[in-house]
């Protein structure tokens, strides 16, 4: 609402700096306003504006991981996470938007220094209640919203109604009633209002709430009574962290006695919750598990709890400084140790009922619903190793999230919660060998097989000593992993013949298909096609049995492999694509990229070469953004291998490379696209056009033009001069022999913007 010169001030800023902080109280609107601007630049940044919340984050050890996981970053290697950002942001053109950074201030200093320093076109906005003290920072102090001058000339009513403080209070009133306007009759009252407010939104937007049940005259009347009070009879204005506590105190108070229980009780939550949730955390001592809807709509009603849509669910959200109010509230009351230790209970259980529903028709569901907690997980990861002797059931924690670590982007995180949790439960149990095999598979991914030969062996010795079954098997499977890796394939097939057998013989519908499928893939290497085809119907058998999908998937790419070996191209394929639709739908990195290898393979038989490089182009940017290539089965390569030597020597090794670098340009989902139904997007050149007659700075420049910037924004978002840009402009316009900007915007669409090898770019032009 309003914020109109702000917003021009801080795009001017960004403009000549690389880091601008946003100033001010909690509740004056600087998350509100570093959006604004971040919408308003993101034409200016060709890689994109990126959003991260960090009010949810508690301890700083977890900030670069917070920041990959918000740029969709899926490294799944074992590099330290502050590594993999800066090399995915080096050489990118970014607007890297950090919000609520003043309770991890130090580190985003730190983080923000380091990002600046190795990515030359990034910039980065952030919000804080204090400047972060970082060289080259240039800060705002966001202001309260614009009122009427005091000391001026009165207003007319509709001069006073555009008033941004005025126009928030209206926007917020009429949504509570319907009609509401500012009127020759309440316009006193609702200024006075918006001016006991101190411009404050969050402040307004609560107050607003109360026309409920108050007309503007008695909320005014309150208000001065509750401020009173705070001040022991002064009427002098309140500093604005005073006056917003004095609100929040008053909204505090008009809630019922259990609306209060409530709001504190929600405040151990981190991000959002669901309504299970806060039935399960919230309710006892005051609330009845029945009543928790009924006060949750109650504080949606106060504006107290946020409401939000994520598909057919419901979520809540607390305002961080509404949520360290409740935190105050519920540590005053001796609550919080009991509430934490629920809400950590409660994520445990949610941990253990998602593990055992992992082989079914829900599954797909459960992974969403894993990543929407991914916040309360953490927190109570944390919690869990805060505490010595809660440290094991963190550890079991750790070892449950198994599929939520690798089917998202945190499986870099999994690796180091479950690391910490073994190095601190040195005891022989059951859930230290369940770890151990659990964390040997994210090694196996990350291509850190001496680690994860080590982990298992010693989860093969727990599962022997201590009987247990299960362990042995898994310890089996994951051997063979490695054994296949190291390009053992018979002692891999007798490990996974013994992962066959002993989970069969324990009931395992998720560890059998998983062994068959391994089973199946070594048996297609060793060329003994008929078992490699039986091992896979089998698998497909038993997932249809469970109703199951993912592992479903990874068999139809197995047998691709093997279809495809014995030369049936047109079934493998359709295999293969079958098996990319499930992968895509659930955002499956790794799964996506076996696929697009093999549907590169069957293109590449079929002699249909600009096909088969370009979705090898498309994988290289799958595997660049993973962290590896063919992760977790690497005894695939050979089969890359020979397809790159055979279509590039089929195609020339000019025509070969811009091929792939057509692939690897591709946005994510039109490259899924063209793998799935074999079609470029419009527009997209089928073939290499000559070498483009720009320079880089040029070639830049066009690109920019192409995305409708001004002159003057171009000249903004590159730090030049805006009569440089012009300049360039007009060299671009006649090297091409153009007379407008719009025969630039459709040449850059027909260009091979590639045009030097994937993942350079060149150095900038002298400005």
């Amino acid at each position: 609402m309003g914020r109109r010169h702000e917003a021009a001030e801080a795009r001017r800023m960004l403009s000549t700096s690389r880091l601008v902080t946003l100033t001010g109280v909690g509740g004056v609107g600087k998350t509100r306003l570093a959006l604004r601007v971040a919408e308003d630049a993101r034409r200016a940044f060709a890689d994109g504006v990126w959003l991260v919340e960090l009010a949810a984050l508690e301890t700083p050890d977890l900030l670069a991981q917070s920041v990959t996981e918000a740029l969709e970053v899926r490294d799944q290697s074992a590099r330290p996470p502050l590594d993999v950002l800066v090399d995915h942001l080096r050489e990118k053109q970014v607007l890297l938007v950090l919000d609520n950074c003043e309770h991890l201030i130090q580190g985003c200093a730190l983080l923000a220094d380091r990002l600046l320093r190795a990515a030359p076109r990034l910039r980065i906005l952030a919000t804080s209640r204090q400047a972060l003290g970082t060289a080259g920072e240039q800060t705002l102090a966001v202001p309260a919203l614009a009122l009427p001058d005091a000391t001026g000339p009165r207003l007319s009513t509709a001069a006073l109604a555009q008033c941004d403080g005025v126009r928030l209070f209206v926007e917020r009133a009429g949504s509570i009633l319907p009609g509401f306007a500012v009127t020759d009759t309440n316009r006193d009252a609702v200024e006075r209002v918006c001016r006991r407010l101190d411009g404050i939104p969050l402040g307004i937007e609560l107050a607003a709430v109360r026309l409920r049940a108050l007309s503007v005259q008695q909320l005014l009347d309150r208000l001065d009574d509750r401020f009173r009070l705070l001040t022991t009879g002064s009427r002098s204005v309140l500093p604005r962290h005073q006056t917003l506590r004095a609100l929040i105190d008053w909204s505090h108070d008009l809630c019922t006695e259990r609306e209060r229980l409530l709001w504190a009780r929600v405040s151990v939550f981190s991000g959002t919750l669901d309504l299970e949730a806060a039935e399960a955390v919230c309710s006892g001592d005051g609330i009845a598990r029945e009543d928790v809807l009924d006060l949750v709509t109650e504080l949606v009603d106060k504006s107290v709890l946020l409401r939000e849509e994520h598909g057919t669910t419901v979520r809540y959200r607390m305002l961080d400084t509404l949520r360290q109010y409740g935190r105050e509230r519920l540590a005053a009351a001796g609550e919080e140790p009991d509430r934490l230790r629920r809400h950590r209970d409660y994520y445990r259980q949610l941990a253990a009922d998602a593990r055992a529903a992992l082989f079914g028709p829900a599954q797909v569901q459960w992974f969403t619903r894993l990543q929407l907690e991914h916040a309360n997980l953490r927190s109570a990861l944390e919690a869990s190793f805060a505490e010595p002797e809660e440290t094991a059931c963190g550890l079991g924690i750790a070892a449950d999230l198994l599929y939520h670590w690798i089917t998202s982007y945190y499986l870099g995180e999994g690796r180091r919660w479950l690391d910490q949790g073994l190095a601190a439960c040195p005891e022989p149990t059951e859930v230290r060998a369940r770890a151990l095999w659990t964390n040997s598979w994210l090694a196996i991914i990350q291509s850190d097989t001496k680690a994860a030969a080590a982990m298992l062996e010693e989860s093969r010795a727990l599962g022997e000593r201590l009987g247990l079954a299960p362990v042995l098997a898994y310890a089996a499977l994951y051997s063979g992993m490695v054994a296949m890796y190291r390009g053992d394939a018979r002692s891999a097939i007798a490990l996974y013949e013994e992962a066959v057998a002993r989970h069969r013989a324990t009931g395992d519908p998720v560890g059998l298909a998983l062994a068959l499928i391994r089973l199946s893939l070594a048996h297609s290497f060793i060329g003994d096609s008929p078992r490699a085809i039986a091992l896979g119907e089998e698998s497909l058998e038993v997932c249809d049995a469970y109703g199951e999908g993912w592992h479903r998937a990874y068999t139809m790419m197995a047998l691709g492999v093997e279809v495809w070996r014995q030369g049936d191209t047109a079934r493998a394929a359709a295999l293969e694509r079958d098996s990319l639709t499930f992968n895509r739908s659930l955002d499956d990195p790794l799964g996506v990229g076996v696929n697009l290898e093999v549907l590169a393979w069957i293109a590449a038989t079929d002699r249909d070469y600009r096909r088969s490089a370009r979705l090898l182009g498309i994988a290289r940017t799958v595997w660049q953004s993973i962290g590896a290539s063919l992760s977790g089965y690497g005894h695939l390569v050979h089969y890359h291998d020979e397809c790159e030597a055979d279509v590039a020597r089929a195609l020339g090794r000019p025509a070969y490379h811009a091929a792939v670098k057509q692939g690897a340009r591709l946005p994510y989902d039109q490259a899924l696209v063209y793998a799935l139904e074999d079609q470029l997007p419009s527009g997209e050149p089928a073939a290499p056009e000559r070498p483009s007659p720009l320079t880089p700075r040029e070639t830049e420049i066009a690109q920019l033009v192409a995305q409708g910037l001004s002159n003057k924004e171009i000249a903004a978002a590159l730090v030049i001069a805006q009569r440089t840009a012009e300049g360039h402009i007009e060299h671009i316009l006649s090297k091409l022999g153009f007379s407008s900007r719009a025969q630039v915007a459709v040449w850059v669409a027909h260009q091979d913007r590639a045009a030097l090898t994937d993942g350079e770019r060149p150095p900038d032009d002298p400005a």
